[in-house]
């Protein structure tokens, strides 16, 4: 059917809701204000997705001013612009993140995470709606990243891209619209207050009659753009809510707005009294200004977590043919980093050796390892697989973009928090009591005086409003994962905090968790090591992140090592390598085929050439400093368990060290450690703390999984934190904080409900005004928030999170 375009008076438009002026595009019946708006409604229409236009009314953004600049994409051809951009590459995918500003409701959300259904090139898009950031994976032979952009643009999503700042950390802003919307409030109720001055001081019989109704007659004309401009985002918000058969916070407070309003237009026009338009305008100035509030401190605390070193990768970067380990933080463009077996790349950087096999399963959820070679681009987020290799560095390193990886779906244990659901479950059931109490009050005040149970009702409404009760639980969860950040723990999300206090059992490995590499005696037995198999014997171990490698490599020293035809590391078992047409083995003794072993005081790592046995490691495993300290202090308040892949012969020497109340289990694999975890987890809620190596299943199977890394260098995506060895220590210290972070919770709550029902209590009565209880509202909000910091602070200092113990 051909639009047809005709002359109209002042008609919204379908798709963004703005006058359509003096021309409407008519479509379907629907009336739109441009070309542009149209063809997003088509668009729609041809891939079945116009219920975005059910979840909210009016929900796109004009396109009057993208209509004939179809070329504004050309430089996205170009292709070392448009590699800038991306995050990540490979032959048949590639993933971006696009900065979209204009994301705002639930249908934006829903129409971005459909992307898929609009271009068969897209099979990935998730939006980040606090950051209003999209991720999408597309792939490379079906859409191009300018035609993705185009595709966006198109659908009234274009994203935002400034290619000379793109190394650049975003700072914290706040909405526009919602700026917008709080001037016009707040010039509206001054002048409102303005006007009504005489009222205030009873000196309204002074003025003449016309006056005081041109008074009335101004407030209503400055009226009617608080209520239908700057009070537009909760009638979106209620109206959401109520298609969705819910009720959210949002409702109440619309309706007393329009009581307010509807009963002072019928008191001014129908008995020419003052009525409550500067109360309105109040209502609405002060509601807005605790959103403001609210937004500038949630902004604040995700742009501490995203740029403040919270995750906690550290690098070893090459100084003048040396090692040298420094934090993420200062990883520079052009520095030459070297990258073990399984270590994680930290940024996009160009591969210095020969050849590289990478594991992008972090990044894309493929497991299989893909062949590189010298000078191809290497992506953060990869791990190498085998020898260890040089990356040049091309791109600064992204916390936000690592964190995010971490906290990818694929890595999810499925266990969503449990005190933020039970915040909006109270909202939810407060609420409908508060509609209740309200009609109510309305009702009693009916027969009493009716301009009073006006007031009442939208009083109750308004200061009933449980904002303060939902802030409680994120600021609570986000000021503790800074606090637990700054102690050198580093949770992947606020969720971990909810499951560490509900924690009843302790699960450790013991190589490289309770004790310590550098703490270790190394004792070798055996024919004596010649030059050529120390270098071949070097070369094996300084590939490899296990503790007992790590204590066979310092005790090698500056041997030279010896450059291996092949090598590949077996989880569990040991390290295999073939020089010169011979087969290196190093590890267990059924890996490497030793029957001879007769050790009885330490871990036994043995080596052999061609099944001949050479000889064996006994590494005697020194304690970390803390670690009985550590057992003592939990041992009273949880379950403790050990799990080895050693032999059982230290086990009466552990028990001598940290006491006979932990369940030992020693011969554990990697299969065996995951199974004794999903049986504890039937009746127990476990917390393992590993290396992150043999125990990555272990880790996960755990209700949390904590890595201890003495470098922090080896990043498991399995773990749910990542633990600094330095303070291991402070493990009970962390535990207890926990449980205390769900009290102030809990407390948070109570003094919110408190607030409410004090609140309503004095409202019901007639004893508190809209205004009041909108300047109220905020202020509790506030309280709350300062009530949750302080004593979360004061609990990390008592504990000691906060002090020089952490230096």
């Amino acid at each position: 059917m051909k639009p047809e375009i005709a002359p109209t008076e002042y008609v919204s438009c379908f798709h963004c809701g703005e006058n359509c002026g003096e021309l409407v595009i008519l479509t379907d019946d629907k009336n739109f204000c441009c070309q542009g708006c149209k063809l997003v409604y088509e668009v729609l229409t041809e891939n079945d997705l116009c219920s975005y236009y059910d979840i909210a009314s009016h929900p796109g953004a004009s396109q009057r001013t993208q209509v004939g600049q179809s070329n504004r994409f050309d430089y996205l051809d170009d292709f070392d612009t448009a590699d800038r951009l991306l995050d990540f590459r490979n032959e048949t995918e590639c993933h971006v993140t696009f900065y979209i500003p204009i994301i705002h409701c639930a249908s934006c959300i829903w129409l971005l995470e459909n992307l898929h259904q609009i271009h068969s090139g897209v099979f990935y898009s998730r939006v980040d709606f606090i950051k209003k950031k999209v991720q999408v994976k597309f792939l490379r032979d079906k859409i191009s990243i300018k035609e993705l952009v185009s595709l966006l643009s198109t659908i009234g999503y274009e994203p935002q891209i400034n290619l000379s700042n793109l190394e650049e950390k975003q700072g914290v802003g706040l909405d526009k619209r919602l700026i917008q919307r709080f001037a016009v409030a707040g010039f509206c109720f001054g002048n409102m207050m303005l006007f009504s001055i005489p009222e205030y001081f009873s000196e309204a019989e002074l003025i003449d009659s016309s006056f005081r109704g041109l008074f009335s007659y101004l407030n209503v004309i400055l009226a009617i753009p608080v209520v239908v401009y700057s009070a537009s985002d909760y009638y979106r918000s209620a109206w959401n809510s109520l298609n969705q058969k819910q009720i959210n916070m949002d409702v109440p407070i619309v309706l007393g707005i329009l009581a307010l309003f509807v009963y002072s237009l019928w008191e001014i026009f129908a008995f020419q009294r003052s009525g409550y338009m500067d109360s309105l305008g109040g209502l609405l100035f002060f509601l807005l200004l605790g959103k403001i509030y609210q937004q500038k401190t949630f902004s604040t605390l995700e742009f501490d977590r995203d740029y403040k070193s919270y995750f906690p990768i550290a690098v070893t970067k090459i100084v003048k043919n040396q090692e040298v380990v420094i934090p993420l933080a200062k990883l520079q463009v052009d520095d030459v980093i070297w990258v073990r077996n399984e270590e994680l790349i930290p940024a996009d950087s160009f591969l210095l050796s020969d050849k590289a096999s990478i594991d992008y399963s972090f990044v894309t959820g493929e497991e299989v390892p893909v062949p590189r070679l010298k000078g191809a681009l290497i992506y953060a987020g990869g791990r190498q697989k085998g020898d260890p290799v040089l990356l040049n560095v091309q791109k600064l390193p992204s916390q936000g973009y690592l964190t995010d990886l971490w906290n990818n779906e694929s890595f999810d244990k499925g266990k969503e928090g449990l005190l933020e659901p039970l915040s909006v479950k109270i909202s939810a059931v407060f609420t409908w009591s508060v509609l209740a109490v309200a009609l109510a009050s309305f009702v009693y005040w009916a027969f009493i005086d009716f301009s009073i149970a006006i007031k009442v009702f939208a009083s109750v409404l308004i200061v009933a409003c449980p904002c303060a009760l939902a802030m409680s639980t994120p600021f609570t969860l986000g000021n503790s994962l800074r606090i637990f950040g700054k102690s050198r723990f580093y949770l992947k999300n606020a969720n971990v905090i909810e499951r560490l206090a509900l924690i009843n059992a302790v699960v450790f490995d013991k190589t490289g968790t309770l004790t310590d590499p550098a703490n270790a005696k190394v004792t070798y037995k055996g024919e004596t090591l010649t030059e050529e198999t120390k270098s071949v014997l070097k070369s094996m171990v300084e590939r490899s992140t296990h503790p007992l490698s790590i204590r066979i490599n310092n005790w090698l020293g500056n041997q030279i090592a010896m450059p291996l035809d092949q090598a590949s590391e077996i989880k569990g078992a040991g390290i295999q390598a073939i020089v010169k047409g011979q087969c290196f083995k190093l590890g267990s003794a059924d890996f490497t085929g030793f029957r001879s072993v007769t050790n009885q005081n330490g871990n036994v790592v043995c080596l052999s050439v061609e099944e001949q046995e050479l000889g064996y490691f006994i590494i005697e495993s020194g304690l970390r400093e803390n670690a009985a300290d550590v057992i003592d202090q939990l041992k009273g308040d949880f379950d403790l368990h050990v799990l080895s892949g050693d032999f059982s012969h230290e086990q009466a020497y552990l028990e001598g060290k940290l006491g006979g109340s932990i369940t030992y289990n020693f011969k554990q694999s990697p299969g065996d450690k995951l199974n004794y975890l999903k049986h504890l987890n039937k009746n127990r809620h476990t917390l393992m703390i590993g290396d992150g190596l043999n125990d990555a299943g272990a880790l996960q199977e755990s209700e949390v999984g904590v890595a201890v890394s003495d470098q922090v260098s080896h990043f498991s995506p399995a773990s749910d934190a990542i633990m600094d060895s330095q303070v291991f220590g402070m493990i009970p210290d962390f535990l207890s904080f926990a449980k205390s972070s769900r009290l102030i919770i809990m407390a948070s709550f109570i003094l919110s409900l408190s607030y409410n029902v004090v609140g309503v209590g004095l409202a019901v009565q007639g004893l508190l005004s809209p205004v009041i209880c909108a300047i109220l509202m905020p202020l509790s909000s506030v309280s709350v928030v300062v009530f949750t910091t302080l004593s979360t602070n004061f609990v990390a200092w008592r504990k000691g999170l906060l002090t020089s113990k952490l230096s």
